[in-house]
């Protein structure tokens, strides 16, 4: 056990919230890094961004109550937080034992194509070829077919540099991968360096909306979770774990991750809803007015072009806190490009970090998707935090997180050493001890490691099952 105060990560992180000093002893972490096969402080990073997260809601608890909780995590468990399925989602099999779920051909087939390649120029190149869509405008920028031996050798005959701007340029994804000295250098690497890694801005005056006495932080808060594949909808999940309601909207069309649905919509419900019909966008501004939280995990621009961006959101609905996570964060020359957590990897230096501290005479990426998982926990820390203010304070605000940020955050917390060959797996009896077991679900008997954020009052849980895509009317229970 340590001394939260320790972490240059949470004292970051609690500098931006700015508020009373905590009580001694009000957050313990407990355990270290390594736990992955990486020289990156991901598990104690994970656990200053949970621990800073239960502080937002600590806040919010103490707003309805007049008093505060003690609250815990461990490196170990959090770590494992970016472990999506796998091992840490398991499923009941016909003879009542419950098994690891493996991974999709689909998702294998993308991992395979989604790796750093050589350019002509020497430089180092790694596309993106998640979604049928986008791995299609991928392999029509590098005239590749969606093969590895294709991909690299199509890299190969490439500019890598070039090759970035023109996959931009198709509304593709994909990033150069450079140092992080290089990044650093960027403009946009400037310009991310120069802001928080959670932006809250203030946009409007509206009157405060206070927080009543309640059984959980974010009892009767309501959320529009228009968000898919891993920030955004673990952005939702941490709202979801601390009591709010939580209501994910998509369309039948829209291309998704069914592993990433699946574990990452537990607690919440899941409505359908078109914005290219009028009627249907027409229902989503009524739930828009009823809301407290909007999450647009979108391209940049994409829902603004549906008369749903920020501006137009905030301008209907006083009060409101709009979240926006994405790749490139607020601003900067690369703002409007869309990107992934690998993307975020190659571009701010920790490909070529994991590789060159793993023996490799190339770029890697991390074992796990750790910029996803951070930034939807700095994302639900940062949503809770204007909550609080709206409640004192009033107004209607903005909250911005990027996986960039995320990415440059974890390495602000320095590395480690004796991380070669480590499984990044918890043990049997770690499992058993966090799992949640969720039967009758859509996908079967569920055992999915639960939150691992503990608190005293209020223990973070999924309030529900998890959700079929649709399988609600869009919109809110009743208080």
């Amino acid at each position: 056990m340590r001394d939260v105060n320790n972490s240059g990560a949470f004292e970051e992180l609690m500098a931006i919230r700015a508020g009373s000093p905590l009580p001694a002893g009000e957050v313990t972490l407990t355990g270290a890094d390594p736990f992955y096969d990486s020289p990156f402080l991901i598990g104690e990073t994970a656990a200053a961004a949970l621990a800073a997260r239960g502080v937002a809601a600590n806040d919010l608890w103490q707003l309805r109550h007049g008093r505060r909780q003690t609250l815990s995590v461990d490196v170990r468990a959090a770590a494992a937080t970016s472990l999506y399925g796998g091992d840490m989602t398991q499923l009941k099999d016909a003879n009542g034992q419950y098994q690891p779920i493996p991974y999709s051909p689909a998702m294998k087939h993308m991992v395979s194509l989604t790796q750093p390649w050589q350019g002509a120029d020497g430089e180092w190149l790694l596309p993106h070829t998640n979604l049928p869509h986008l791995e299609r405008r991928v392999l029509d920028v590098l005239g590749a077919s969606s093969s590895v031996a294709s991909v690299k050798a199509a890299v190969a005959r490439h500019s890598a540099a070039a090759l970035e701007d023109a996959i931009a340029a198709a509304l593709a994804c994909g990033g150069l991968v450079r140092t992080p000295e290089q990044w650093l250098a960027h403009p946009h690497g400037r310009y991310l360096a120069s802001r928080p890694v959670v932006e809250i801005t203030k946009v409007a005056d509206s009157a405060p909306v206070p927080l009543p006495p309640a059984a959980q932080p974010l009892s009767g808060i309501r959320v529009l979770d228009l968000t898919r594949i891993l920030a955004g909808p673990t952005a939702g999940l941490g709202m979801a774990e601390h009591g709010a309601e939580v209501l994910m909207v998509t369309a039948p069309h829209l291309p998704q991750v069914p592993s990433f649905v699946r574990d990452t919509s537990h607690g919440k419900r899941s409505c359908f809803l078109n914005i290219g019909v009028p009627a249907e966008a027409q229902r989503l501004y009524q739930l828009v007015q009823d809301a407290d939280v909007f999450i647009d995990g979108y391209r940049p621009h994409r829902l603004q072009a549906h008369g749903f961006g920020a501006e137009h959101l905030l301008a209907r609905k006083p009060g409101l806190v709009h979240v926006t996570v994405n790749c490139y964060g607020s601003g900067g020359p690369f703002a409007d490009r869309a990107g992934w957590d690998q993307v975020a990897q190659a571009v701010t230096g920790i490909c070529h970090t994991q590789g060159q501290l793993s023996g490799s005479d190339q770029p890697r990426l991390t074992p796990v998707f750790m910029c996803d998982f951070l930034t939807g926990f700095l994302a639900t820390f940062g949503a809770m935090l204007a909550l609080a203010r709206r409640a004192k304070e009033g107004g209607s605000y903005r909250v911005q997180v990027s996986l960039c940020q995320s990415a440059m955050f974890l390495q602000r917390q320095g590395l480690v050493e004796g991380f070669s060959g480590l499984p990044g797996r918890l043990t049997a009896e770690e499992f058993e001890r966090l799992a949640v077991r969720s039967d009758n679900t859509c996908y079967g008997d569920l055992k999915t490691l639960g939150p691992v954020l503990k608190m005293s009052e209020t223990p973070c849980a999924w309030f529900g099952t998890t959700p079929a895509l649709g399988s609600s009317e869009p919109g809110w229970l009743a208080r």
